[in-house]
């Protein structure tokens, strides 16, 4: 499966996002899908995939600890674009007995409380939605922070044993408001109150002058363990 990635990172090199796009879901259709956090590249994929009329399922894993603000984003594309987003939750019996053990707020504890709430909320989730997939999408970018900078277009991800595509991987933040901004695709409202990047709401806050677009996920834990463990 390896040598089949590589074979295809040369075929799409230069390719545009659309076209890697249209090419998988036809490539692999029934056995592709993509993960939307809502986030501003996702919302650029979904219009990409709405426009394409492809059948590619869309899902969101739903944390539980969401801004109200990402539920109103969901309902509104949903509606714009005609399209099911499925939406996946957690296990309840996982996160009431990590609750009960260590707390509502276990995550600013420690990384390891962390990590098992990212785990209980999104990995396992995650894992469910991609049962029988061959192709996962996601809306990573390599400028996105320091976890994400050896990221590749097509990549084989050997945990969830998949072929995972990420179609803006070579993006600027730039260039996704840009495309925003031109196809009048709706976008999260926190990002205009200094949000670039939102996830739970405990664990997100606005940034500030100078800092990186993720410097408000996470804030209080060092930059290379920045990620809830879906791309690492």
């Amino acid at each position: 499966m390896k040598e089949k990635v590589t074979g295809l990172q040369n075929q799409f090199k230069h390719a545009e996002p659309q076209d890697v796009l249209s090419w998988f879901a036809t490539s692999f259709n029934g056995k592709i899908a993509f993960s939307t956090s809502l986030g501003a590249e996702d919302q650029v994929i979904t219009f990409m995939l709405a426009s394409l009329g492809k059948q590619v399922r869309i899902f969101t894993l739903d944390t539980g600890r969401f801004f109200q603000e990402t539920y109103d984003l969901l309902d509104v594309t949903t509606k714009k674009y005609s399209i099911e987003i499925a939406v996946l939750f957690p296990q309840t019996s996982g996160v009431e007995a990590m609750v009960n053990d260590k707390g509502i707020n276990l995550f600013y504890e420690s990384v390891e409380n962390r990590r098992l709430c990212c785990d209980l909320r999104k990995k396992e989730p995650l894992k469910r939605a991609l049962s029988g997939m061959e192709v996962w999408i996601t809306g990573m970018r390599q400028e996105q922070s320091v976890t994400r900078s050896g990221a590749a277009l097509i990549e084989w991800d050997d945990r969830n044993q998949i072929i995972k595509l990420n179609p803006l991987i070579n993006w600027t933040n730039d260039m996704v408001w840009s495309y925003i901004r031109q196809n009048h695709i709706p976008y999260n409202e926190l990002h205009d109150c200094g949000y670039p990047s939102i996830g739970c709401s405990p664990c997100t806050r606005a940034v500030q002058p100078g800092e990186d677009i993720r410097a408000g996920r996470w804030w209080w834990e060092l930059p290379q363990n920045k990620e809830c463990g879906l791309h690492k």
